[in-house]
């Protein structure tokens, strides 16, 4: 008998998350081990040794390890064929999904890392650091809404969830927790308020999980 799935995440890092609703989606359960990257765990001695980049998420799945977390949601999605399939059998749907993916991924939720936040509040200040958030933030989530323009229908490409609305809620959550305005950003709200209604973008949400902190927590 296979044993079960175990993810290393923490309940508000973005990348974390976007796995846990990748799981849900395919009704994967897992073990779920926290690690506090606000106390550095992720620099300990024994994470390392899983994970030398010492980041989040790590997923243990079918004998292996996986890290990074847009090749972990392939790799789910490629080993559980099965509804709702995260990446578009259309080469042209699958190609725009990957690129709004992307643009979170590679071109957001780096600006944001916890790693990079304290160096920035070390160097330049609090308020400094602030400004220079919002500036890429912003930046970023106009990229994502001229790509809505285009591709989006009920969800961000087309009526059927994809790999960039996995992406899309966590980015969304940390506009809203560092004071990012999105009211010039209609699509990007419209798609988050419809995929915040569907059951395993609930139960992935970071106010649900066991370490999530007592102040944030919701039911």
């Amino acid at each position: 008998m296979a044993s079960q799935p175990v993810l290393w995440n923490f309940f508000r890092s973005s990348a974390s998350w976007r796995v846990r609703i990748a799981l849900a989606l395919k009704g994967i359960d897992y073990e779920y081990r926290a690690v506090n990257l606000y106390t550095d765990e992720q620099l300990s001695e024994d994470f390392t040794k899983l994970n030398t980049k010492q980041e989040i998420p790590i997923l243990e799945i079918d004998g292996i390890r996986l890290t990074q977390s847009l090749p972990i949601i392939e790799y789910i999605d490629e080993t559980r064929p099965h509804e709702p399939r995260i990446l578009p059998q259309d080469p042209a749907k699958r190609c725009k999904a990957r690129a709004i993916a992307e643009i979170i991924n590679s071109g957001i939720q780096p600006y944001q890392n916890t790693n990079v936040l304290k160096r920035l509040v070390s160097e330049i200040g609090e308020e400094k650091k602030n400004e220079w958030l919002q500036h890429y933030l912003t930046k970023g989530f106009r990229a994502i809404e001229v790509a809505l323009a285009e591709s989006s229908g009920t969800y961000c490409v087309g009526d059927e969830l994809t790999i960039a609305d996995l992406c899309l809620v966590p980015q969304v959550y940390s506009a809203h927790r560092f004071n990012v305005s999105l009211k010039d950003f209609p699509n990007i709200l419209r798609i988050n308020a419809e995929l915040e209604k569907l059951p395993a973008f609930h139960k992935s949400h970071a106010h649900r999980q066991i370490d999530t902190f007592a102040e944030y927590r919701e039911n």
